[in-house]
């Protein structure tokens, strides 16, 4: 049932434009306007015909002269060139179209209209030239009552369009004004709205992948496609240079877009690895290239333009089955694209078979030709694709944001947790292990005090007893030391770098100068602040000030200082003592390392607990050390504005 009310869906899309091109047919087509029409070189008008609301398009009744015929009766849009329908002559060379207006009424200033001329024109009234330029025209007369010469002579030299092919329109400033601001707003917002689309695609170009980028492609095309019109109203005003070879531009504007509209279609599938999809885009490609060749052999091959329409053709039905064919793939994959991949084959499709077998019949008045509307269709649609895919992607990201967060919640519970049981086991197992550890070291006191049995063999026991004892004895320490530290939860507050320094100078100047040690402390011209608890930066510089004074002999010196660089705190202490031999300056942070100048007194945890309050407070710490010269330890801090 489902599927049932999916194909209705697609039929009832299918009707929607089918009816939609049916009415641009009837309603904003040149060729289906009133009369009057010409007919025999002649256009009867009347007051009444300049006064309505459309113009009046000189489209039947003209004669045509050229090479090989002298006034043979035409209508503007039959023939794209002067081949009429005949390959083995040259669809270039200059043509001459005549008009009588023969007009009853009162005297009017009337205009005439005449779009996108290929070829270098004339145009002449009553034997008075008026016009004349490459691309689109416009003229202005007095027109009277009485049979007036309209007369257009054109040359053209390449292309695959020669003569006049597009109806000029006639009517009063104020018509035709209306006619062209309508035209202007239309054609404005086809052009900007594929480009917003395009920068829309800008930001969707790393999560959107290569559909988002094919997408940006399709829209600069029929932006590039667009751009047509604005061209040729530019030549009213000034000649550009241009305008004879824009046929070429927007061939390849309207290649690409097709390429495109495709390789969508084949993305959104999942067959863009396909060795099918491989060998169409070669063939696709190679058709683009073989068209253009065409287009430029027109002046030089006859023929180039029967075999450039026969192949045009042949490459729009490829590019629709092609779309058709991934389209109905893209629904059985059952994708978020399905429900538009079908319809947009169904729009490209309808304009397909509207340009092959109406293009001779149709001209908008107000808006776009068929394919103009199909390419727009198309961009909206594929934009709408695009836009629900972006909203998936971010409901997606939301919901892995989501659900990240929460995980990072239970794992930041779990870690709380188990930070929480580890100071309580070390608070418990300090506490346990204190009485044994002293304890045996009070016995084995005993035991050498008493004497009673003691021989040289129980002494060496006793020795290694007492050695085993000492380092349980340190271990406990440095235990105690780090239950300490964790129970320190004070919150973070702005520590001043001055008064810092200063209650470093207060606390331990006394201790230095008991051993005869110079401690300075230089306090920066400016202050500066860190965030940081009091309590444990007390304990990083008692650390690194006792392991100071325990290196440095009497008369030595311990400078500590601060500056500040680049938003960063650095502060040093540095001391004049025996110095870190170069191969443990690496191993100095390591907890319980005690260095082979310390053996037998540290406890290996100082300088560690000091690496660890430093990281803690997003910092960094080098060691910089010469035997016999001392020793130099240099922290950063980022610095709280």
């Amino acid at each position: 049932m489902k599927q049932y009310r999916g194909w209705l869906r697609l039929l009832s899309v299918l009707a929607a434009v089918v009816s939609f091109f049916i009415l641009l047919f009837y309603e904003d087509n040149k060729y289906q306007t009133p009369p009057p029409y010409g007919r025999s070189g002649v256009i009867h008008l009347t007051e009444a015909d300049l006064e309505r609301k459309s113009p009046v398009f000189l489209i039947d009744g003209w004669l045509l002269t050229d090479g090989r015929v002298t006034d043979k009766p035409t209508y503007i849009g039959e023939f794209s060139n002067l081949q009429r329908g005949n390959p083995a002559v040259s669809p270039h060379g200059q043509a001459h179209y005549e008009l009588i207006l023969r007009y009853d009424g009162a005297d009017r200033i009337v205009e005439v209209d005449f779009p996108q001329l290929y070829s270098k024109y004339t145009v002449l009234v009553d034997g008075t030239k008026l016009a004349e330029g490459t691309g689109s025209g416009q003229i202005t007369f007095l027109l009277t009552a009485g049979d007036h010469i309209l007369a257009v002579d054109t040359l053209s030299k390449l292309g695959y369009y020669s003569g006049m092919y597009f109806p000029p329109a006639l009517g009063t400033a104020e018509t035709l004004f209306r006619v062209s601001s309508i035209r202007n707003f239309a054609y404005s917002a086809a052009f900007l709205i594929p480009l917003a689309l395009a920068v829309f695609t800008l930001f969707l170009w790393r999560t959107g992948g290569r559909a988002a980028r094919c997408f940006g492609a399709m829209c600069c095309s029929y932006a590039l496609y667009m751009v047509r019109y604005f061209v040729f109203q530019l030549s009213y005003f000034v000649s550009l240079p241009v305008v004879p070879y824009w046929f070429l531009i927007q061939s390849l504007a309207m290649y690409s877009l097709c390429f495109c509209v495709v390789r969508l279609t084949v993305l959104t599938s999942g067959s863009a690895c396909s060795k099918m999809w491989r060998q169409i885009r070669l063939l696709l490609l190679a058709l683009s290239v073989v068209l253009l060749v065409l287009s430029l052999l027109t002046p030089l091959w006859f023929r180039a333009v029967f075999v450039h329409g026969r192949l045009t053709d042949f490459y729009y039905i490829v590019t629709f089955c092609t779309a058709a064919f991934f389209s109905a793939r893209s629904v059985t994959a059952q994708n978020r694209a399905g429900c538009y991949t079908p319809v947009c084959c169904m729009v490209f499709g309808v304009g397909l078979v509207d340009n092959l077998f109406f293009s001779n019949c149709f001209e908008p008045i107000y808006f776009f030709w068929q394919f103009e509307w199909c390419g727009l269709l198309l961009v909206l649609l594929f934009g709408g694709m695009m836009v629900s895919r972006s909203r998936h992607i971010l409901k997606e990201n939301d919901r892995l944001t989501n659900h990240l967060e929460e995980q990072v919640k239970a794992r930041t519970e779990e870690v709380t947790q188990l930070l929480n049981e580890r100071k309580a086991f070390f608070s418990d197992m300090a506490h346990d292990l204190k009485a044994p550890v002293f304890a045996t070291q009070s016995f084995i006191e005993a035991i050498r005090r008493s004497g009673v049995g003691v021989d040289a063999e129980l002494q060496n026991y006793l020795d290694q007893a007492q050695a085993k004892q000492w380092e349980m004895a340190r271990r406990f320490q440095g235990l105690s030391r780090i239950n300490a530290l964790d129970q320190i939860d004070e919150e973070q507050i702005l520590v001043s770098v001055k008064e810092m320094l200063s209650e470093i100078s207060a606390a331990h100047s006394g201790e230095a100068e008991v051993q005869s040690v110079y401690l300075m402390v230089e306090v920066p011209p400016q202050d500066a602040y860190l965030m940081a608890q009091p309590e444990k930066l007390n304990i990083l510089f008692e650390n690194l000030i006792y392991n100071a004074l325990r290196a440095t002999p009497p008369n030595g010196r311990i400078t500590v200082s601060a500056y500040t660089k680049n938003g960063r705190i650095c502060v040093t202490v540095e001391d004049t003592g025996c110095g870190i031999p170069e191969e443990e300056l690496s191993l100095v942070f390591r907890r319980f390392y005690v260095e082979a100048n310390n053996n037998g007194t540290g406890t290996g945890l100082g300088l560690y607990i000091v690496h660890g309050i430093v990281t803690e407070l997003g910092g960094t710490i080098e060691v910089y050390s010469t035997v016999g010269k001392g020793t130099k330890f240099v922290m950063e801090f980022p610095e709280y504005n």
